[in-house]
């Protein structure tokens, strides 16, 4: 019988190609996806009931709520699904591999290029919660936690991207205000997704960065995706993160991933080095095949 992988968010963006990609990058496992809809990660007993009952071999914890926004306005909230939730999952995981998906938001963006052995001091909700999560889980030495920044793909309904909301909010016609002094370093989710499947077939475990090789601003991010969808042509306004009223944005989140590449079979590419090998004519930039162009 092949082992068991559990994935939970499978109806997020990273969740669903967890999934999708299992046959391809994962095809010893048994893999089974939980989304909210099939189990609410926060009703601790339904949890523990279930995860005895799927008797999983690894369990990968891709679930949260990860939108900025959200989290500053429902703090409590936050912390029961992105901390307690997670904290509750790896004490039921803990004589099993486990993997969390953190995020670079654990740093306050002030010098970038962040390092596993940096300092976290999170300016937000979001961010404080992964931190305290990821400390949960690497109490035992057989999890691992992985941290990504910025995630482009194409979800179920179109909602879980930050592509996807460019592209929701220019065909309402709305202007899409992005910074050309806020850097990131995105990555596909087919990427992330295969990266993960070989994190856990080589069972090296302990904090891992995964990024883009390429730091971009948000504004080289849109300016890269224009020649893709047409629809953001007229929609894109430069600005600086200087006027950006809300929740603190961390303003540098680039990531060394040189601790995570040395694992892969892969190199991890660049944003604009992904969407330069993808054929054009008629073709998602997003499949579900990761790895390099």
């Amino acid at each position: 019988m092949a082992p068991r992988a559990i994935i939970t968010g499978a109806a997020g963006l990273i969740g669903q190609y967890l999934v999708q990609t299992a046959p391809r990058w994962a095809p010893g496992w048994d893999v089974k996806g939980l989304s909210r809809a099939e189990l609410e990660l926060t009703e601790t007993s339904k949890v523990t009931a279930h995860i005895h009952a799927l008797k999983p071999d690894l369990l990968i914890h891709c679930a949260a709520l990860s939108r900025t926004k959200d989290c500053e306005q429902d703090s409590e909230r936050a912390r029961r699904i992105n901390v307690e939730a997670t904290a509750h999952l790896a004490q039921l995981s803990q004589d099993i591999p486990f993997i969390f998906l953190s995020s670079g938001e654990v740093f306050d963006g002030k010098t970038g290029w962040y390092s596993e052995l940096d300092e976290p001091n999170p300016i937000n909700v979001y961010g404080q919660t992964k931190l305290e999560a990821e400390q949960a889980v690497l109490q035992n030495p057989k999890h691992t936690v992985v941290r990504i920044v910025l995630t482009a793909g194409a979800s179920e309904h179109g909602d879980r991207s930050f592509v996807e909301d460019m592209c929701r909010a220019a065909r309402a016609g709305k202007a899409i205000t992005l910074y050309a002094d806020e850097f990131r370093c995105p990555l596909p989710a087919g990427v992330i997704a295969r990266a993960i499947w070989e994190l856990a077939d080589c069972k090296q475990t302990g904090l891992y960065h995964l990024g883009g090789s390429e730091r971009l601003s948000r504004w080289e991010i849109g300016e890269v995706l224009l020649p893709w969808y047409q629809e953001l042509k007229g929609c894109l306004v430069k600005g600086s993160a200087r006027t950006h009223v809300g929740s603190f944005r961390p303003a540098d989140l680039s990531l060394r991933c040189d601790k995570i590449q040395r694992l892969l079979s892969f190199p991890i590419p660049g944003f604009r080095e992904w969407l330069a090998g993808r054929p054009r004519r008629g073709a998602d930039p997003w499949d579900y095949l990761g790895g390099s162009p």
